[in-house]
């Protein structure tokens, strides 16, 4: 009985394993490819679909004028909102796709890695609309509380507009964060912490060393409202040429001199026009 070694029989079977491995793949292959052409051609007429959307109802230009650009521009993006929608939708599309195509050929961890995704997708989502809101949110904020404190004679108006919009900010990345479904305790006890020593010190400034001053500041808003400069006045029983109302002091021309007097005389004392 022969029982030696042949070449030749085990290179007959390793070529009809591959064969049979090959035969077995190459219907999942095509199928998977098949998948991907559909899915690629879905995606190209969904991306151009939403571009000639917003063309044509001019919905990048309203975008624009709710200040969505200028938003989007600090994150670092330059397309126009129509144009970051549609790449959106192609690559989700895509991604959508490119599962069904690893399944069909048996990636399995492929598809599993893709399913995760798309099942966390809704946080991501939620995540970046409360920061784009937020942002639209702090950008109009801090223009109105700019020019408020401007039209009051504040000084230092754009630094306080600065600073409501980093607070809001700050607000918006926690609650962005918290969608995520990330933990948060720590930084909302910091915060906590933080908040109301900044309160508490607010209160003692105002309350005790600065009294005298936001008095001034909230008779010279209202003075600014009542008196122009260049009318004359009488105040403490002299009658004056108004130069002007600065945050908290008034300068009176008399005599060919300039006077300061504190904005408070406009509450403390009768002034006549």
């Amino acid at each position: 009985m022969d029982s030696g070694f042949r070449p030749q029989e085990a290179l007959y079977s390793v070529l009809d394993s591959l064969t049979g491995a090959v035969a077995g793949f190459l219907p999942k292959f095509l199928t998977g490819l098949g998948v991907l052409l559909v899915g690629w051609i879905l995606a190209k007429l969904a991306a151009g679909g939403i571009r000639t959307a917003f063309d044509r109802f001019k919905i990048n230009d309203l975008l624009e004028k709710l200040g969505l650009n200028d938003t989007l521009s600090k994150l670092g993006m330059k397309d126009p909102p129509g144009n970051l929608l549609a790449k959106l939708a192609y690559y989700l599309i895509m991604a959508l796709f490119i599962q069904s195509a690893a399944q069909a050929i048996g990636l399995l961890a492929v598809s599993e890695a893709i399913t995760a995704f798309f099942a966390y997708l809704p946080n991501l989502m939620a995540a970046v609309m409360v920061m784009l809101v937020g942002m639209l949110v702090a950008q109009f904020a801090s223009g109105a509380v700019t020019t408020s404190a401007r039209d009051s004679g504040v000084e230092f108006a754009p630094v306080l507009g600065r600073i409501v919009s980093g607070l809001i900010l700050f607000i918006v990345g926690l609650m962005a964060v918290t969608q995520l479904q990330i933990d948060t305790e720590i930084i909302r006890a910091f915060v906590l912490i933080l908040l109301a020593g900044a309160s508490l010190a607010l209160a003692l400034t105002f309350g005790l060393g600065s009294r005298d001053i936001t008095r001034n500041l909230v008779a010279g808003y209202y003075a600014r409202k009542i008196f122009r400069p260049g009318e004359k006045i009488e105040i403490q029983g002299r009658r004056a040429t108004l130069a002007g109302i600065a945050p908290v002091h008034t300068l009176l021309e008399e005599d060919g001199e300039t006077v300061t007097v504190p904005n408070s005389v406009f509450l403390d004392e009768v002034v006549r026009q």
